[in-house]
């Protein structure tokens, strides 16, 4: 006999034994649910693996140079100056003045410096780290400022004979065994560190005494090795920086960017021009003697000005050789998605059950379900041997053909399996296009569940969720 009707006209499915198809919504719904805890548990695998990556790329890197910073050259003359203090003796004030040494840093009008970036790829098991020895070319032109006598100190104050010209390198450990400086056509000397009182680079004594009336033209070069990222502090009145590179997918950060960098996969070019105007500081500044302030090290995983400037008032101009893949933000994004294909499974199933007569058990759903969570257990063990695409080629179609085979035995038909493993590889296909898209991942995943829910609620307009259908006569 026929299936009653409900109150609105409409024919009740019936169901097998005594479940609604309310009740069978509810079940997938729960199994749905339980399948997030192992979900949730691959965000915290893809976490402790990138943590392991990181560790190993530090032991990689370790010894040839972290990510470089270099500032300079600057020219540090020191001066004697007059200190007047007051006191209070027997009631009275007292005025003292005594004679103390202080530094003058003058920065040059003009720095124009090159670099070439070598980069390489070094290996340990499954991980990579990007390193690279950079050549740096430059020249420097020191002049007194025609407005020195605004900063407090004459010529006549300055010991010229004992000035020091200072480079700033944020990890020494990558300098080249030659540096070569000449400043008027004439080598000099150099010594460890940045300055005669410490910090970090390399400076050399200089006879500045010509300074008084003429500029002094510095021309230095050097080699120097690091890894993932190089960034320079500008300090002169025009800073001149050109980098050329082979490297195909450079991020320019820092508080600077370059002026319309070509980039191809045959390298970059970039072109930096900065002026102390733009770094709201003079050519000249005075302090008290000591260590030399050294240039932070770029920062790592984060973009724009704040990522170079934080904590420390040092502006730069930073270039990072990224990886142009990085896996585990890849496979890390694919699992957020993981519940839309349980929930698109789940819905083919349970139209099957409710629409077509098809008994799917609880266990059933569960099944398929953890084969859809392994799908990324499987990309991220593949993708760290053979890169991310193979590997997610190669775990769809594993988990595609195994629920494809295994809804054969549970719908009893290979037309209705045929329908899932589409439904699978078609899942698959669209959330690789999301990943690669990622600036329209949203519009286009927006779209695709409206499309989907006005499907089912299609597909389910006349059936009423919390009627049972009575078993029919033969």
């Amino acid at each position: 006999m026929l299936a009653p009707t409900n109150g609105r006209g409409l024919r009740m499915l019936s169901l097998d034994g005594e479940r609604s198809p309310g009740f069978k919504l509810m079940l997938a719904i729960f199994v749905g649910l339980l399948l997030s805890i192992p979900l949730f548990s691959i965000y915290l695998l893809n976490f402790d693996r990138q943590s392991q990556m990181r560790e190993a790329t530090q032991s990689i890197t370790a010894g040839w140079g972290a990510a470089q910073t270099i500032s300079g050259p600057v020219l540090v003359i020191p001066y004697r100056a007059t200190a007047t203090e007051t006191a209070i003796e027997n009631g009275q004030s007292v005025t003292r003045s005594r004679d103390l040494m202080r530094e003058l840093t003058l920065a040059p009008e003009i720095a124009e410096v090159s670099t070439e970036i070598a980069p390489k790829l070094r290996e340990r098991s499954i991980y990579q780290a990007v390193v690279y020895d950079a050549q740096f070319r430059g020249k420097a032109r020191f002049a007194f400022p025609l407005d020195l006598a605004r900063s407090g100190v004459e010529p006549s104050q300055m010991d010229l004979s004992r000035a020091e010209l200072r480079f700033g390198v944020s990890d020494p450990r990558g300098l080249g065994s030659n540096p070569h400086v000449n400043a008027r056509g004439e080598p000099l000397r150099l010594q460890p560190g940045g300055g005669s009182n410490g910090g970090r680079g390399f400076f050399a004594w200089i006879d500045a005494g010509i300074l008084a009336k003429n500029p002094i033209i510095v021309d230095f070069t050097f080699d120097l090795r690091g890894n993932e990222a190089l960034a320079l502090a500008p300090q002169a009145g025009d800073t001149r920086w050109t980098v050329h590179s082979t490297w195909p997918s450079p991020s320019f950060t820092g508080d600077f960017l370059p002026e319309h960098p070509p980039v191809s996969s045959k390298g970059f070019d970039a072109s930096y021009r900065i002026g102390n105007l733009a770094l709201g500081r003079s050519l000249v500044s005075t302090g008290d003697p000591g260590a030399a302030t050294p240039p932070p090290a770029p920062s790592k995983g984060v973009e724009g000005p704040l990522a170079a400037t934080s904590g420390d008032s040092v502006q730069t101009a930073q270039i990072s050789l990224i990886q142009p893949v990085d896996l585990y933000s890849q496979v890390n994004r694919a699992t957020k998605y993981g519940f839309l294909f349980i929930g698109f499974t789940f819905l083919a199933l349970l139209m099957f059950d409710v629409i077509g007569g098809v008994r799917v058990s609880a266990v059933e759903y569960l099944l398929m379900g953890a084969a859809l969570v392994l799908f990324f257990v499987l990309l991220l063990a593949l993708a760290e041997v053979v890169g991310f695409t193979p590997a997610y080629i190669v775990a769809a179609a594993a988990i595609a053909g195994l629920n494809t085979a295994y809804s054969a035995a549970v719908l009893a038909s290979w037309t209705r399996a045929a329908f899932i493993g589409g439904l699978l590889a078609a899942l698959y296909v669209v959330l690789y296009i999301l990943l690669s898209l990622e600036a329209f991942s949203l519009l286009i995943g927006a779209l695709l569940l409206f499309a989907a829910l006005a499907g089912v609620m299609y597909a389910t307009r006349r059936i009423d969720w919390g009627g049972k259908r009575e078993v029919a006569e033969a």
